[in-house]
């Protein structure tokens, strides 16, 4: 998020987006499974699920708002957007609504677009978490979900990359992450070059009977602008919210796998079938 605008970031602390009473008590005793196996294991899954979701399409609906002192919405921005796929098969995005951008204090930047696209909806696979550092810090409940809890940094910042730094939290028997709170970084703090975000919570749901899939995100914060060589200084209360919708498998000859098997048959249905028992999804905030 950017306004017309210090160093270099140096340390980058935040405060997360507040969990709510769904989350139980954390229990922070050692796991019977050595947390360095659990991070392998859902790491395996959470690739599984990216290749799964390759081959899904989606609508998403994305909203940036701005809030005056009084929690009042000033300024929007909206988007809806099909992710699908060409005649090619070839993975693309198509915009189907968009009303008129009134945000007026703040611009969007090209990384607040790419962490709609990619951030917010985090998954960690086997070959992106060499990029990161995870502490194990407990055991605790989502709504009836049993969850590991990881605290994810990222090793280091390579130029013109993003990351998330936050939490985690890991289906203890499916090792799927169902929920992520964090934000995503570096946020950029240059003088006459500020790119600030907000901290964000994302929520994911079984909707085809094997695979945690993102339905929606929460972001909110207030970003200090420290201003410019002809901006002022201001605070920016910013509210992200993104859902994701009508998740549908593309194509026949998809071969979908799951725990080294092919469910692309018995996978066919978004919904449980009737007298199937199916997790509920982890809790979110209503709007």
């Amino acid at each position: 998020m950017l306004v017309l605008s210090a160093g270099a970031q140096e340390k980058d602390s935040f405060t997360p987006m507040p969990l709510d009473s769904g989350f139980g008590k954390l229990d922070i005793s050692e796991p019977s499974t050595p947390p360095d196996e659990i991070i392998k294991k859902f790491a395996a899954k959470e690739t599984e699920f990216r290749e799964a979701l390759n081959h899904y399409t989606y609508r998403r609906f994305a909203r940036v708002q701005t809030l005056d002192d009084d929690n009042k919405v000033d300024g929007e921005w909206y988007q809806v957007d099909d992710v699908t796929f060409d005649p090619t098969g070839r993975r693309m995005e198509k915009t189907v609504f968009a009303p008129e951008n009134t945000l007026q204090r703040v611009i969007m930047s090209p990384s607040d677009l790419q962490d709609i696209q990619k951030g917010y909806p985090f998954v960690l696979t086997t070959e992106e978490i060499a990029q990161y550092n995870l502490k194990y810090v407990g055991r605790q409940k989502v709504d009836e979900v049993d969850c590991f809890a990881f605290d994810v940094a990222p090793k280091q910042i390579e130029k013109n990359k993003r990351y998330f730094l936050g939490r985690i939290w890991v289906d203890a028997s499916e090792l799927q992450i169902v929920v992520t709170n964090g934000r995503m970084v570096p946020d950029d703090t240059r003088k006459n070059h500020e790119d600030l975000h907000p901290p964000f919570m994302t929520w994911r749901q079984q909707v085809d009977g094997h695979y945690w899939f993102p339905v929606y995100t929460k972001g909110e914060g207030v970003l200090h602008f420290a201003g410019g060589s002809y901006t002022a200084s201001q605070d920016v209360h910013i509210r992200d919210t993104i859902k994701y919708a009508d998740y549908k498998r593309f194509g026949s000859t998809i071969k979908i796998i799951y725990e080294g098997q092919d469910i692309t048959q018995n996978g066919q249905q978004q919904q449980a079938q009737p007298g199937q028992q199916q997790k509920q999804p982890p809790a979110k905030p209503q709007q």
